[in-house]
């Protein structure tokens, strides 16, 4: 189906064959719900722009644009699939704005799309996640993607591991990402399995032969943010005065705000909470991560 003949290293997908996709993600999605498994959503093709020698196809974005736009979308409605999720994009943030303002400043393409789904691989870029959240506030932001590569058992307990993690998360929450999901939560202790020998980091690796979990650094960092904002949460301000601190904060629809502060230094950071006139006095230890939580009467 697509014109290099390989299932791996890119290629694009032949127009003929168009339809056919479609139609297969259709048949694909209800396979899944039959056997018990509902999906919410897709994206359009994992990095479009990569060839990889694992499986992967080329989009450029007038291609991806006119694939949802006359195929993807309408087969999804005319299947009964109207409530199924449709993101584009599904790569870096370094050209992720570019790749939005093609796709989404054509209404007959964006009446599909839901939002843009992005990755971590090619530098941080945080200002380009804000920049399609600007333009186009309708639509939705998710990281859908990352993972700290190359697999290295002595290195398992390295604490900069997590620290990645956390700049991600709040530098992607405070420019307009709505959620943020890893790669792989579980891994074995090879860092796989992997079919084409990509062994990676994950927050949790399992022993296959001994039954032992490791719960590596990026696990509790996840953690700050996934136990304490509920869904339904909405992000407020959170403004740091200190250059080493890190800060996000969500208002929970039951009321408590989660607060969480980084500390990217190797000092201790006293610092002050402060809401409506009133502070609360704390500090921050060296390379580390906190979450405080308190109720409000904010809306």
């Amino acid at each position: 189906m697509k014109d290099n003949d390989d299932m791996l290293h890119g290629g694009k997908l032949k127009p003929e064959f168009y339809q056919a996709w479609a139609t297969y993600y259709v048949k694909f999605i209800k396979a899944y719900a039959k056997a018990g498994v509902p999906i919410w959503g897709v994206t359009v093709q994992n990095e479009p722009l990569a060839v990889q020698k694992w499986e992967s196809c080329v989009y450029s974005p007038e291609e991806e644009r006119d694939f949802v736009k006359n195929y993807l979308g309408p087969t999804f409605a005319a299947n009964g699939l109207k409530d199924k999720e449709i993101m584009i994009w599904d790569h870096n943030r370094n050209i992720m704005y570019q790749r939005a303002e093609v796709e989404l400043e054509d209404p007959q393409a964006a009446q599909y799309i839901w939002g843009v789904a992005f990755h971590w691989y090619v530098g941080d870029h945080f200002e380009n996640v804000e920049r399609v959240h600007e333009a186009f506030p309708n639509k939705h932001l998710l990281f859908t993607e990352g993972c700290n590569e190359s697999f290295d058992a002595v290195r398992i307990h390295d604490w900069h591991w997590g620290e990645r993690y956390g700049i991600s998360m709040i530098d992607d929450f405070n420019n307009g990402a709505e959620g943020w999901t890893d790669w792989n939560v579980l891994l074995d202790q090879e860092g796989g399995p992997n079919h084409i020998h990509n062994y990676c980091f994950a927050p949790i690796h399992a022993n296959t032969e001994t039954g032992e979990l490791t719960y590596m650094s990026s696990y509790y960092y996840l953690g700050h943010f996934s136990k304490f904002i509920r869904p339904g949460a909405h992000r407020i301000i959170s403004s740091s005065t200190a250059d080493d601190l890190l800060t996000t904060a969500f208002l929970n629809p039951d009321g408590r705000v989660a607060v969480i502060v980084m500390n990217t230094s190797v000092t201790e950071q006293p610092f002050y909470l402060w809401v409506e006139d009133k502070a609360a006095e704390t500090s921050s230890h060296p390379h580390s991560i906190m979450t405080l939580v308190f109720y409000t009467a904010l809306k």
